[in-house]
């Protein structure tokens, strides 16, 4: 049986081949004015899906340009135009011709000077958008209100860590709660990285994210009923903790997209709100998915060997993530980095004592109950 369980693994993760970190991300848009009649626009096409060999920024016919400046840079193609545009944008219709014929969206952000900034999404149906004036709040609500739910949708290491919960705890309340945990931590720190109250840098984040997937995946693997994991034990708070780092990724998707100026209460709610539909959504779906799944295969060998595929894809995530860290060239550590490095240390050290704290405590009260159980 422990043979047969092996080969299926192994051979799961074979098939599966090697994960990729750069996930099908949507293309950016970016159109800012730099005075009466010139606009700098930038198109960042991701390699994959079609959108670098195929888009090109869609503006009014009174807008001319030269050739782009364009250069290759982590799977995407950055290109750069100076527009000169003989009258303003208000009311003009912009976005990206070609957009049919891939299989990704775009973001587009539109930066007048001396508006507020304009944001939308645009579709292989929907590929052209209109200047506005100023964005009313409704425009700006409904707008990220669909990037919220677009980015968890893509965002595949946010499902894959809410895959391992489920696999991990199965259904109901404790799901619920631990969920419902995850969320409150996302959100602190997605409204104070937005805001600029936290701030860290998203490339060793990115790399937490990719290892918080990897450690649930291990706990589904080696969980026993008999010996509770830490994970099983306080599941709110290992929940609470990782989706503190979650909230960082959210919040360097949101920046790159940018905030409409005047609205950002607005933006910042309303695309957290599109990301807890999504992950609800989501919930509603896999949850029924995996109970039905998990009737007809054997629990336990099936529980592992979607296990080791969420475990290998983190890990591959890993890998691939640390590689375009290693490229990256750091500033020069100043007293002031240094002090937000310490900052940042003493918060993880604190955060490690409460979890062991609560750990404890758990377990002392799981002690005491089988105690009582086991007392004629």
């Amino acid at each position: 049986m422990r043979g047969w369980l092996w080969s299926v693994m192994i051979a799961s993760v074979a098939l599966a081949g090697p994960a990729k970190a750069d996930e099908l991300r949507p293309g950016y848009l970016e159109i800012t004015q730099q005075d009466a009649r010139h606009w700098h626009v930038t198109l960042k096409a991701p390699v994959k899906g079609g959108l670098a060999a195929n888009a090109a920024p869609a503006m009014p016919a009174y807008c001319s340009a030269g050739p782009p400046v364009r250069h290759l840079e982590e799977g995407s193609l950055y290109s750069d135009w100076r527009y000169d545009c003989a009258r303003p944008l208000v009311g003009a219709k912009v976005g990206l011709s070609g957009l049919d014929r891939t299989v990704t969206d775009a973001l587009v952000r539109i930066a007048p000077l001396g508006r507020p900034v304009q944001a939308a999404r645009l579709t292989r149906a929907a590929p052209i958008t209109e200047v506005v004036a100023r964005a009313g709040s409704a425009q700006v609500a409904g707008t990220y209100f669909r990037l919220g739910i677009a980015h968890i949708l893509g965002g595949y290491d946010h499902l894959l860590f809410v895959l391992s919960l489920v696999l991990l705890l199965g259904g109901g309340w404790v799901v619920a709660r631990t969920v419902t945990a995850f969320t409150i931590a996302h959100s602190i720190t997605l409204a104070g990285a937005t805001l600029g109250v936290l701030g860290v840098s998203q490339r060793p984040v990115e790399i937490c994210i990719a290892l918080s997937i990897v450690f649930l995946a291990v706990e589904v693997v080696k969980r026993d009923p008999a010996y509770p994991r830490l994970a099983e034990r306080i599941p709110w708070v290992v929940a609470f903790l990782f989706g503190l780092l979650h909230g960082f990724g959210f919040a360097g998707a949101l920046a790159e997209i940018g905030m409409p100026e005047g609205e950002v209460p607005v933006a910042l709610l309303t695309f957290n709100l599109g990301v807890e539909a999504g992950q609800l959504a989501v919930l509603l779906l896999l949850v029924p998915l995996l109970n039905a799944l998990l009737r007809v295969l054997p629990q336990r060998p099936a529980t592992w060997v979607l296990s080791a595929l969420v475990a290998h894809t983190g890990w591959q995530w890993v890998a691939d993530r640390w590689a375009v860290l290693q490229r990256y060239s750091w500033p020069a550590m100043e007293a002031a980095a240094w002090a937000t490095v310490m900052r940042w240390g003493m918060a993880a050290v604190a955060l490690a004592l409460m979890v062991w704290a609560a750990d404890r405590l758990v377990q002392r009260w799981m002690g005491a109950d089988a105690r009582g159980q086991a007392a004629p």
